[in-house]
C-alpha cells in the first residue's frame, strides 16, 4: 500500500451457480485498475474469493464455471443430514487450490461457515482451503454438514451471513465492495428440494442484506432474473452479468478512490 488509497476488500456472498457472477465482477475491477486487496465470502463466494486469492487469473476461473458439471460435484449419499456427501467437491477444491492453506494464499481471503449447533458465524483465515470452503458450501439438507474434530457440525456460510460485509472490513478493508448474487422470486411452480431451501435462505437473507448495504461502500446486484441455482449451463451468461453490474458501478467507486483522505 502506497498510503494514497484506501485498502480495498470484496465480499462476495451466496447464491448457489448465481454465484459465478463474482467472477464477473472480479473481471470488471481487473479491467478497470481497482486493485483487490482482500476478500471474504459465503458459499459460492467463499469458492470464488479462494480461487482467486490462490492466484488463478479471471480467465481460467472462467473456464472453469463454463465446464463445470454435476458429475465433478455431486455424490450421493443415503445419509440422513443430506444426500450430497460432499467429498467430491472437497477433492476438486483441493486440486483447484492447489492443496493450498488460508494463510498462504496470494491475497487475504476469510471463509464464512455456520456453526449448526451454537448458531454462530464460523470465520476460517488459516488452514487447508478445500476444507473450510467445503464447509461454506454445505446447504442444508442437500450436503451432508461437515463434522469438525472439535465437535462442531457446519453449515452454509449463507444461512448466517449471506454477504460478509462485515469479516471483510475487520480485515482491515477501509472500501467495501459487495456482491450480493440473491434473486428474490415471486412464483414458484413445483421447486425441487434444493429450490425450496435456495428460496427459504433468500427470505431470511433478505432484511440481513438491507442492513448489510448500509455498511457496505458498493452494493452490486448482478442478478437479473430467476435462475436454478444448480443450473451450471448459464455460467457463461451470469458472468457476463457480474460484469456489467460492476462496470455500471466503476465510476462510483473511481470518485471515491479519486477523493479518498
Amino acid at each position: 500500500m502506497d498510503g494514497k488509497r484506501p485498502t480495498i476488500g470484496l465480499a462476495l456472498g451466496s447464491g448457489g451457480a448465481r454465484g459465478f457472477a463474482h467472477i464477473g465482477v472480479i473481471r470488471a475491477l481487473e479491467e478497470a485498475g481497482i486493485p483487490i486487496d482482500c476478500l471474504a465470502g459465503s458459499s459460492m463466494g467463499a469458492l470464488v474469493a479462494s480461487m482467486y486469492g490462490v492466484g488463478h487469473s479471471v480467465e481460467t476461473m472462467e473456464r472453469f464455471a463454463t465446464l463445470f458439471r454435476k458429475k465433478y460435484y455431486l455424490d450421493f449419499t443415503m445419509s440422513k443430514q443430506g444426500f450430497v456427501a460432499g467429498k467430491k467437491i472437497e477433492t476438486l477444491i483441493r486440486l483447484l487450490a492447489k492443496k493450498s492453506k488460508l494463510e498462504e494464499l496470494k491475497r487475504p481471503v476469510a471463509v464464512v461457515a455456520t456453526d449448526l449447533k451454537k448458531g454462530e458465524r464460523v470465520i476460517f483465515e488459516r488452514g487447508d482451503v478445500a476444507e473450510a470452503v467445503r464447509a461454506s458450501l454445505s446447504i442444508p439438507g442437500i450436503f451432508v454438514p461437515v463434522h469438525t474434530k472439535d465437535g462442531r457440525i457446519l453449515v452454509d456460510g449463507g444461512v448466517i451471513d449471506r454477504v460478509p460485509v462485515t469479516v471483510v472490513k475487520n480485515m482491515g478493508a477501509e472500501l467495501v465492495i459487495a456482491v450480493d448474487v440473491s434473486f428474490f422470486r415471486t412464483e414458484l411452480q413445483t421447486p425441487s428440494t434444493y429450490e425450496v431451501v435456495m428460496q427459504t435462505m433468500d427470505i431470511m437473507g433478505r432484511e440481513l442484506s438491507r442492513a448489510q448495504e448500509l455498511q457496505c461502500d458498493v452494493m452490486i446486484r448482478p442478478i437479473l432474473k430467476s435462475s436454478a441455482p444448480l443450473d451450471f449451463s448459464e455460467a457463461e451468461a451470469l458472468i457476463i452479468q457480474g460484469e456489467q453490474a460492476c462496470k455500471k458501478e466503476i465510476p462510483r467507486i473511481q470518485t471515491m478512490l479519486k477523493h479518498w483522505r
